[in-house]
């Protein structure tokens, strides 16, 4: 059946098709040479980064690149030890008919149960290590025990600064291919507003353009829904200590990546108060929370809230 979603349907096939900094795009590349040119084997992996940066297409393009059998594991839907038990075991303890690789793919790890089935994996990882190998991939490092870091060859999904203009224009000249295929009309300066706006999510930006997209034109009509975050207004609630504002803000600026919008509100607040560590803390541990919690928006309130009752903005 055709692919409906876009940003599965021009989901890339090959790395060398993938939009990554040509550390990691040289670090997989080498992998599949090694692995070709000397019977060479699969290491487990560790993918971290944030959201839509090409983890997950990664792992699949190795997978079939090496012609392996692989399953997908989400560990977002399947995070209690019954999927160790059942589905991985199963798939890990058979040899492959083919002499192929087995590999599974366990996206969103950061999800699994860290004091069940995390510490399980140890053992499954070195009882089929002759058999399968494991590729994890989650954004937030932090929350996969050291054990798993350990087993893993850990590869972070992070753009040095002096990529970031080189592959948001690559990203640019992708996308605009793709709104040609699927025949949607389009200006330009809208398009770069949007990538600007969600790079380096690439998963995020096709998915807004696809539903931009539903009338077969995107225009600066929707560019109302793309202004830049309004950080002066924030500041000014804060100082004025105006909760009512301080929320519009909030509901108005929601819809921004949580990792970068917290960034934006610790630039913006440090150099302009006295009670840096005391700012720094509420931050870190709002921002912290803002992987774990159901609402968005009652968290980042909560996180300006505090903010408001106790740190002093100078004039």
């Amino acid at each position: 059946m055709d692919q409906f979603i876009w940003c599965e349907k021009y989901r890339p096939k090959k790395i060398d098709d993938c939009i990554l900094p040509k550390n990691i795009k040289k670090f997989f590349n080498d992998v599949l040479y090694n692995y070709s040119s000397s019977n060479g084997e699969l290491q487990n992996l560790l993918l971290c980064g944030s959201s839509g940066t090409g983890k997950t297409t990664v792992a699949r393009a190795l997978c079939e690149y090496l012609n392996a059998d692989y399953i997908i594991i989400n560990g977002s839907e399947e995070s209690g030890i019954d999927v160790l038990r059942t589905k991985i075991k199963s798939f890990a303890s058979t040899v492959s008919f083919t002499g192929n690789p087995k590999v599974v793919i366990l996206d969103e790890a950061d999800y699994l149960n860290p004091n069940s089935t995390q510490p399980a994996l140890r053992g499954f990882m070195e009882e089929f290590a002759s058999n399968c190998r494991f590729i994890f991939t989650c954004n937030y490092k932090n929350r996969i025990i050291q054990p798993l870091h350990s087993r893993c060859a850990v590869i972070e999904f992070n753009i040095p600064k002096e990529e970031k203009t080189k592959l948001a224009s690559q990203f640019f000249k992708r996308v605009r291919e793709i709104l040609t295929l699927e025949r949607v009309e389009y200006d330009p300066k809208v398009i770069a507003k949007v990538v600007e706006k969600h790079f380096p999510d690439f998963r995020r930006t096709l998915n807004e353009l696809q539903r931009y997209a539903v009338s077969g034109n995107v225009d600066e009509g929707i560019l109302a829904n793309y202004q830049e975050t309004n950080m002066s207004n924030l500041v000014d609630s804060v100082k004025d200590k105006d909760w009512k504002k301080m929320r519009e803000w909030v509901v108005n600026n929601l819809d921004n990546d949580p990792t970068t919008l917290y960034r934006k509100i610790y630039d913006t607040f440090v150099p302009i108060t006295n009670q840096v560590p005391q700012l720094v803390l509420t931050i870190a541990d709002y921002s912290y929370k803002s992987a774990f919690v159901a609402d968005q928006e009652i968290n980042l309130v909560a996180c300006l809230t505090e903010i408001m009752a106790s740190v002093s903005i100078n004039e």
